[in-house]
């Protein structure tokens, strides 16, 4: 056969695009997308022929739709796609921590499909302030007396530090000193801000006391951090907030605190073990508090500052907030989100609530589901997480589906991670195991059917 010959019957766009495996990616990546890579591979396979390296192509239909297959699961992987979250940790760092509420998507939708009054005062006819969307909300949920809005957690800190302290002392527990996930850890963040670090305590034993004698005329502020994913217990003392708080105000030095985890609700009303709150910090005079959006608050990514009137209004004038401001996306999801805080029943539409209080009943019976729809399955007994640094200690009994594939659990669990609609699962002593709390009911019918062809082939 000649190079011409060959070159003509190189199989053509449509026929790629007719094939079911190549058809499925169209929804993910776009039809033109998925032409543009099928177009890359005819190239390829066309320039190999002109060098004489391309057998017939009736011999080489499926050998092309691998190749296009492959560079298709290379642009899903490199894009930001949903994924369905079988770990059983429910605020999972990696996976994107806190599912959103759905009147918190239609309320982005609604400010980003237009234009809308993100700086603008309907009343006055005049430029208004982003903040203020969120500011009335915080106050009430809170009991705070102001509120300030940024990107993120460590934003809000980094802006706390650079009003107030930088060239001068922040005071800080040495078992406070955390690393956060990705390296990031708070000695960095205050050389960052220009602050200078000063340690106080033991790594186990932290007393008033030591504050005190750490205190100088360069002291600027008096710094507490939530501890995140790590826990010290025994023979441990660490100086209480109301103490601390006294100590601020006896002194005129800012008392602040990185609370991290965003708990505006006591964890213990779904029966797990109690977080510290916003509130519980606001109530013992914390001057200003700072935490996420998108943890246990169950929000967008955001960095959240609460706290005294005068002090907010000292970091709304520092031109670093410009840098760390939110869009519009973020103001509508956050505000939708703190709205449902207001009752119980509203709370429930936020997904964490929905997930921790979901009844064991209720998780057993979609899990026997699973076990009936995939064969070799069987129901397990699992322990769900809250994760996203909060409660590391604090699991909570859940259900689930395990199985030993053929293939092995490390193989099936890859093969669940190529599906189209990605499944995140755990292994557990050699077994595959899929968490049903961390899972939303409406994905059950696809894990199911992903797990049954796994099991099939």
């Amino acid at each position: 056969m000649t190079n011409n010959e060959t070159m003509r019957g190189i199989p053509p766009v449509h026929r790629f695009l007719s094939e079911p495996r190549i058809a499925a990616y169209e929804a993910l990546l776009g039809k033109e997308h998925v032409k543009t890579r099928i177009s890359e591979t005819l190239d390829e396979a066309r320039a190999y022929v002109r060098h004489g390296e391309f057998a017939e192509p009736r011999d080489n239909f499926d050998s092309l739709c691998a190749s296009v297959l492959a560079k298709l699961e290379r642009s899903a992987f490199d894009m930001l796609v949903p994924v369905i979250n079988g770990t059983g940790i429910l605020l999972h760092t990696n996976l994107g921590r806190a599912p959103l509420a759905a009147s918190a998507l239609e309320a982005m939708t609604a400010a980003g499909s237009g234009y809308s009054n993100l700086e603008y005062d309907l009343a006055e006819g005049r430029r208004g302030s982003r903040y203020a969307r969120t500011t009335s909300l915080l106050q009430s949920l809170t009991g705070a007396e102001d509120a300030l809005v940024v990107n993120n957690c460590a934003a809000a800190v980094l802006l706390i530090l650079d009003t107030f302290a930088k060239g001068r002392e922040v005071v800080v527990a040495r078992n406070q000193l955390i690393e956060i996930g990705g390296g990031f850890r708070l000695p960095d963040v205050l050389e960052r801000s220009g602050a200078k670090l000063v340690e106080v305590g033991a790594t186990n034993k932290v007393y008033l006391k030591d504050y005190e004698r750490a205190l100088t005329p360069d002291t600027a502020l008096l710094l507490r951090s939530h501890p995140s994913n790590f826990r010290i217990v025994g023979f441990t003392h660490d100086a209480s907030g109301f103490d601390l708080a006294a100590l601020g105000k006896r002194t005129g030095i800012p008392l602040v605190e990185d609370l991290g985890s965003g708990a505006l609700v006591d964890l213990a009303e779904y029966g797990l073990e109690h977080e510290r709150t916003v509130q519980d910090a606001v109530n013992e005079g914390i001057d200003l508090v700072a935490f996420s959006g998108d943890k246990l608050l169950g929000g967008p990514q955001a960095g959240i500052i609460v706290g005294k009137r005068a002090l907010v209004a000292r970091m709304r004038s520092n031109p670093l907030l410009r840098a760390l401001r939110v869009d519009k996306l973020t103001v509508a999801a956050l505000a939708q989100t703190l709205r449902l805080y207001f009752s119980r029943e509203s709370r429930m539409q936020i997904p964490f609530f929905a997930m921790i209080d979901a009844p064991l009943t209720e998780l057993r019976a979609r899990a026997e589901r699973y076990a009936q729809g995939v064969p070799g399955a069987r129901v397990a007994d699992t322990k769900a997480y809250v994760g996203g640094g909060s409660l590391p200690e604090n699991s909570f009994p859940s259900y689930g589906v395990a199985l030993k594939p053929k293939q092995g659990a490390d193989s099936a669990a890859r093969a669940l991670r190529h599906a189209p609609v990605p499944i995140i699962a755990r292994i557990e002593e050699g077994e595959l195991v899929l968490d049903v709390r961390s899972i939303f009911p409406p994905d059950d019918a696809r894990v199911i059917a992903a797990l049954h062809s796994l099991t099939a082939s």
